[in-house]
């Protein structure tokens, strides 16, 4: 996109600031910023020369346009949208209702109706299940700012990287549950080693013959695969498993593939 050629620089060398509304000396014809505009600060090399519209303390004056303002500036402070002189007070758009700004507004309420119509179409024609997932996602989200304030995990890890979940820890843990957080690039493997060091857990996994701590589905009860990721558990149509969600940490025997029953613990909370 072409930037847009507004304002102009200082022609004071030290300076050359930008001003989006900047002075033009009524001498000189130099354009000079707010700092700089009086004749003293630019050093004008130009002498005034007396005319009837002078005032009293000898520099001319020029009237604020804006309807029932009666201020008045030594030097030109013109509106480059409807180039009217104003003072310093209306010296903007908005401050004087410059009419050009007016030919915006049209449309700025056009694409608000549109965006307004847009809207109120996708929400008429919702079901009443899509209106019952909106509000399981609203929960989700709710759910996820509470574990945030709450969760263990590594702190170096970035937030973009942070998958939150209440983990339902063993039955014979003395807690029920602890929140926590993994990369989601992480392994369930990772997340299931790194879960046992936050929550104190015994973990025989390297053993052969002993029983594994996996990390299973809240609701079927099915322990995940041990290689797979975070991230493809998270974007996995079948599996709903959100960031902000519930999982369970249990031992299971080597030919165990999941949990029977899964609500005892869920109502532990």
């Amino acid at each position: 996109m072409a930037e847009l050629d507004i304002g102009k620089h200082c022609q004071i060398d030290s300076c050359n600031q930008t001003d989006f509304l900047p002075f033009v000396c009524d001498l000189c014809s130099g354009v000079f910023c707010l700092e700089h505009r009086s004749r003293e600060a630019h050093s004008c090399s130009e002498e005034p020369v007396q005319t009837e519209s002078q005032t009293p303390g000898g520099g001319t004056s020029y009237p604020c346009s804006l309807q029932d303002c009666k201020g008045k500036e030594l030097l030109p402070v013109i509106c480059p949208q409807c180039e009217k002189h104003f003072c310093l007070a209306h010296r903007h758009q908005n401050d004087h209702k410059c009419e050009k700004l007016e030919i915006q507004k049209p449309r700025m309420a056009a694409t608000k109706a549109l965006v307004q119509k847009i809207v109120e179409s996708k929400d008429g024609s919702k079901t009443k299940g899509r209106r019952g997932a909106k509000n399981s996602a609203t929960a989700a989200k709710v759910a996820l700012m509470k574990l945030k304030l709450h969760a263990a995990g590594d702190k170096g890890l970035p937030q973009a990287e942070r998958t939150y979940f209440q983990v339902f820890l063993p039955k014979e843990s003395k807690d029920s549950s602890q929140p926590m957080f993994f990369c989601s690039k992480w392994s369930v493997g990772k997340v299931v080693d790194y879960a046992a060091t936050l929550a104190g857990l015994k973990n025989n996994n390297n053993i052969l013959t002993a029983k594994k701590l996996r990390l299973c589905h809240p609701q079927t009860g099915e322990a995940f695969r041990m290689d797979d990721t975070l991230l493809l558990l998270l974007a996995h149509p079948d599996t709903p498993l959100y960031n902000g969600g519930h999982v369970i940490l249990e031992y299971l025997d080597n030919e165990c593939t999941g949990l029977e029953d899964v609500s005892d613990y869920i109502t532990q909370t």
